[in-house]
């Protein structure tokens, strides 16, 4: 099963590869990986995406709050919330496919950021299954380059008068 797990934690060096490299040595695969600033500058959001069963995702919770830097580990997987993904790719283009791929950029609503003789940049944003119907759609033409943020969520409404994990 598909866990995202939203931590908070100190704004303070070595806290990403502390926590990282806590859950590589035990073993648990990390799908997605954001971080970033939060509201309040000396605290960070961590978004984590894991796959495992409810033993697994107790455990990485466990582990996670033993580390001092962090404030508070919530699982929101089974909370409504919204994720978005950002990813910049780079596809081939030509005369004779530049319309088919504006076509795509427009229905996907994504963004033209560069274009060169050869190549276009795109971006998008948004949930994952878009991203890979996207990825999907651009295949044909020649992905040249890809990259993505990894997954950022939050729980929809105001978390702070709701119930938090």
């Amino acid at each position: 099963m598909r866990h995202v797990l939203c931590a908070l934690v100190q704004n303070v060096p070595g806290v990403l590869s502390h926590i990282s490299g806590m859950l590589a040595s035990r073993g648990y695969n990390i799908d997605s990986l954001a971080v970033g600033e939060t509201e309040t500058p000396n605290l960070s959001r961590m978004t984590f995406v894991v796959v495992g069963d409810d033993s697994v995702l107790e455990q990485i919770r466990k582990q996670l709050e033993k580390i001092v830097t962090v404030v508070r580990v919530d699982d929101i997987s089974s909370r409504d919330f919204v994720e978005r993904d950002l990813m910049l790719l780079t596809v081939s283009s030509s005369s004779e496919n530049w319309g088919a791929i504006k076509e795509l950029v427009d229905i996907f609503r994504a963004k033209i950021v560069d274009v060169a003789p050869e190549t276009v940049m795109i971006e998008i944003s948004g949930p994952e299954k878009k991203l890979e119907a996207f990825i999907e759609m651009m295949r044909p033409f020649g992905i040249v380059e890809l990259v993505r943020t990894g997954r950022i969520a939050l729980v929809r409404g105001n978390a702070k008068n709701g119930k938090e994990n």
